[in-house]
């Protein structure tokens, strides 16, 4: 039924218009409450996260991968429910909550790639880099995104991503557009850590299993001339806030290797995770693609 697709989608911006005024600490609680209620419901994405731990922490006994599962749903619930903040609140909002800490100069203009790994805190570490860019006139940011299926939230999606003057860029044959941006003196944020299925990927390691990942981070870099950095965001001591880390410039990359080049961010982000694994986004299939001939890893959770 269209028309009751269509409520249910203004009913969802409703309620993110509603909690983008809601106190922040309040809103913490909120997620950390409904992560915990996701962590206890039958759903094949707890089928997902349990099975993503097992295999990239096969030393953790069940009590442990428990814990660990539980604690990734309730900062996952946080997210989510920031994200009221993070899509539609004000430049202020936005960074009251992160912290960037640079060891580049972000207003430089240098021809530069961000890798930004796929944990919970990826979404307010963009917008804040974005909000703070159009405040001290640095260049704009331009993300990857991957089409939503929905398009009415798609479109918002693209609208709230760019309202600090940042771009958003389909994944799909968008190349010669991501290497202009880089050229104009843009930062061209892109994740890799995503099983986007075979095109242009090749199988890498990643907590020792051959993972399926993009190989768009090297091919950019050499074509563009970028400077490849790290940005990661992840979540304070006191996990009142975020910091949004941004590296020096790899050394010697890109190589002439794709496969090592694709391989080392894998170590990279394999490292970054290991330190904080909670707030790693394991709901998402990250090993569903596989080489010819093995099986699926994520078998019937039902």
């Amino acid at each position: 039924m269209p028309w009751l697709h269509t409520a249910l989608n203004y009913i969802a911006l409703s309620l993110l218009r509603i909690f983008k005024f809601v106190p922040y600490a309040l809103t913490i609680r909120i997620g950390y409450a409904l992560g915990w209620l996701a962590a206890h419901l039958p759903s094949e994405r707890k089928h997902v996260v349990k099975t993503n731990l097992r295999l990239c922490f096969p030393n953790l006994n069940s009590a442990q991968l428990n814990a660990l599962a539980l604690e990734h749903w309730m900062l996952f619930g946080r997210s989510v429910m920031e994200r009221s903040r993070v899509w539609l609140g004000s430049a202020e909002q936005l960074l009251s909550m992160v912290d960037i800490q640079s060891e580049i100069n972000l207003g430089d203009k240098k021809p530069r790639l961000m890798i930004i790994p796929h944990f919970v805190g990826l979404e307010v570490g963009f917008m804040a880099l974005s909000a703070q860019s159009s405040q001290n006139g640095w260049p704009g940011g331009a993300g990857l995104y991957q089409k939503m299926k929905d398009p009415f939230f798609n479109q918002k999606m693209v609208e709230w991503r760019n309202r600090f003057g940042g771009k958003s860029i389909e994944r799909q044959n968008k190349l010669l557009e991501v290497i202009r941006e880089i050229r104009s003196g843009n930062l061209v944020l892109i994740a890799p850590d995503i099983d986007l299925g075979p095109k242009d990927s090749i199988f890498v390691p990643f907590f020792g299993i051959m993972t399926n990942t993009i190989t768009a981070v090297s091919r950019i870099a050499k074509i563009s001339g970028a400077e490849v950095c790290m940005m990661t965001t992840t979540l304070n001591s006191d996990r009142s806030k975020y910091i949004c880390a941004i590296s020096s410039p790899l050394e010697n990359f890109p190589t002439d290797s794709v496969e090592e080049d694709t391989a080392r961010l894998n170590r990279h982000i394999e490292e970054e995770v290991k330190k904080r694994p909670a707030e790693y986004y394991w709901v998402h299939k990250r090993f569903k693609y596989r080489p010819p001939g093995e099986p699926s890893l994520y078998r019937s959770w039902s």
